[in-house]
């Protein structure tokens, strides 16, 4: 699932977003509430995780104005405020869920595989990624090349989710360390070229046309090439 987390306090965030992407989740992290709000509007996400008090606009607010906007993604609010008149008006303003501070990470990914199934029982939901012969079911997370089973680690699949979402646009190594990886990798590090190594060789190596492209200076892309780049 691609996960929206907008929370303020970096050392919970880094504990959700380990363990989300340990979980094969793709994960957006903003600290500011505008920022938040921001991606919550530009992006597509199943599944958002905001926090309640945040600096620049709360998290209620974000909530009310994505509902207003007709945003239909899942949302679980996160919050120490525990009392249930608390808990009843995070609900009311249009979240689905609400997890009081402190949890568990086990509780926390059990509420957002929830709600990322009831989000994917909606027909309008996009449950598979398709460019050209190659597929990536979101729910099994099956990944098949003319109909052939392509068998991938947990960040080859996070890395190519990520292509696939985004299929058509140049991607920079800082937006893959950013939604693939910890943020705090060094950009420097060859991480990316070595798990974009064995990506192309599971994705291209046996097949005609490769989809996989470097955009030198730039980033990579997954398309099909033109004609003439063939």
């Amino acid at each position: 699932m691609k996960i929206l987390l907008i929370e303020d306090d970096k050392s919970v965030a880094e504990f959700i977003i380990k363990g989300l992407i340990e979980k094969s989740h793709v994960v957006d992290h903003r600290l500011d509430g505008k920022e938040g709000l921001f991606m919550a509007t530009t992006e597509s996400y199943d599944v958002m995780i905001i926090d309640r008090m945040l600096p620049g606009i709360d998290g209620l607010t974000i909530i009310r104005t994505l509902r207003a906007s007709k945003i239909t993604a899942s949302i679980l609010i996160l919050s120490a405020m525990a009392d249930v008149e608390q808990r009843v008006e995070g609900l009311q303003s249009g979240a689905d869920d609400y997890l009081v501070k402190p949890f568990s990470f086990s509780e926390l990914h059990a509420r957002v595989e929830i709600l990322g199934r009831r989000n994917s029982s909606n027909d309008s939901q996009v449950t598979e990624l398709i460019v050209a012969d190659l597929k990536v079911d979101l729910i099994s997370h099956k990944v098949t090349r003319s109909s052939q089973n392509i068998e991938l680690l947990a960040t080859e699949y996070r890395l190519l989710e990520y292509l696939m979402r985004h299929a058509g646009q140049v991607v920079s190594r800082t937006m893959l360390l950013e939604h693939v990886w910890d943020y705090h990798f060094d950009p420097q590090t060859n991480v990316i070229d070595v798990h974009m190594s064995r990506l192309r060789k599971k994705i291209d190596k046996q097949f005609n046309i490769p989809l996989i492209q470097t955009i030198r200076g730039s980033g990579y892309v997954l398309k099909v090439p033109e004609p003439s780049a063939q």
